[in-house]
């Protein structure tokens, strides 16, 4: 079922595409859209603000005067990078008052993501939790340089600071990230082989396969969002975890799991009354689980039912 407001941004996304062909303007936004998201996306962890960001975009975007506009991508990119930073500052103090731990919303990604090896990582559940941890403007400078490959006088523009300034954030922000990503690249097949191992425990209840592959210091992060049942604080050990998918395993059918590919690789959809009600997604270091992230807050679930096209 969807939500609300995914319905009605498919209706604003389907007058904009009725209304391309005669307007020079509405044809750009559109040509760049998926663009326009991904970027916003990558800022926020989340499709539904991410969603507001860009009719914002729109807002702002068909008020210019076309004529004065040199580079109409680079234009576009500028004002939602604003508008996501304007919109990130304002998450921040939301979501000290969240109710358990914080996950990015997950998004239902096409193939072709996957096979854009520095967009899948990008936008992966591990990866937007390490993005989580810059300041705004750290992360929109990151996002923007070491994603989208924008120049540093481009990006000064969109954050508002001078190139200098901006070359000594990509280069805090780049060490930053480099301490806490994962440790080296995972392959769509690593990802999957640990998921059929969850699988493969809830078929036969023999955990054991599944307990091989934990690393010492993995961490189980659930996000119910106050809505649905999740653990309250991260669940941190082999030992814990593994006591902690005992019983959760229990209640869990073979068949009411689904293979999906999520932020751009393998994930897990748990389906309970034909419902969604919780996506799995893990995270990889050294052929080791690190990090399991199930996400069961309702609004986080309403872009999961369709596949989500992003680009660079």
């Amino acid at each position: 079922m969807k939500s609300e407001h995914s319905e009605r941004t498919e209706e604003t996304a389907g007058r904009l595409a009725e209304d391309s062909c005669a307007d020079p303007a509405t044809e750009t936004f559109v040509a760049h859209r998926n663009l326009l998201f991904t970027v916003a996306y990558e800022m926020l962890g989340s499709a539904a603000d991410t969603e507001d960001v860009l009719q914002e975009t729109w807002l702002r975007w068909a008020g210019v005067d076309l004529g004065t506009v040199r580079d109409q991508r680079a234009y576009l990119v500028r004002i939602t990078t604003r508008q996501a930073l304007s919109r990130l500052r304002t998450l921040g103090r939301r979501r000290e008052s969240y109710v358990g731990p914080w996950l990015p919303e997950p998004l239902l990604t096409a193939p072709d993501v996957a096979e854009d090896v520095e967009l899948a990582d990008s936008v992966s559940m591990a990866m937007l939790l390490v993005l989580e941890t810059l300041a705004p403007t750290e992360r929109a400078v990151f996002v923007l340089r070491e994603v989208f490959d924008l120049g540093y006088d481009e990006i000064a523009e969109a954050v508002e600071k001078s190139p200098a300034a901006v070359r000594q954030i990509a280069h805090r922000a780049r060490a930053h990230v480099a301490a806490r990503r994962p440790r080296g690249v995972v392959s769509p097949a690593e990802t999957r082989d640990a998921l059929d191992a969850f699988r493969r425990a809830t078929e036969t209840g023999d955990l054991q396969s599944l307990l091989d592959i934990l690393a010492p210091d993995v961490v189980f992060l659930g996000d119910g969002g106050g809505v649905k049942q999740a653990v309250l604080r991260p669940v941190v050990g082999a030992d814990k975890v593994g006591r902690l998918l005992a019983a959760g395993l229990g209640r869990i059918t073979a068949e009411s799991l689904r293979p999906a590919q999520v932020n751009g690789y393998p994930a897990l959809i748990l389906r309970q009354d034909g419902e969604i009600d919780t996506v799995v997604a893990v995270r990889i270091d050294d052929g080791l689980i690190t990090g399991f992230y199930a996400v069961r807050n309702p609004e986080k679930l309403s872009h999961m039912e369709g596949e989500n096209a992003l680009c660079r």
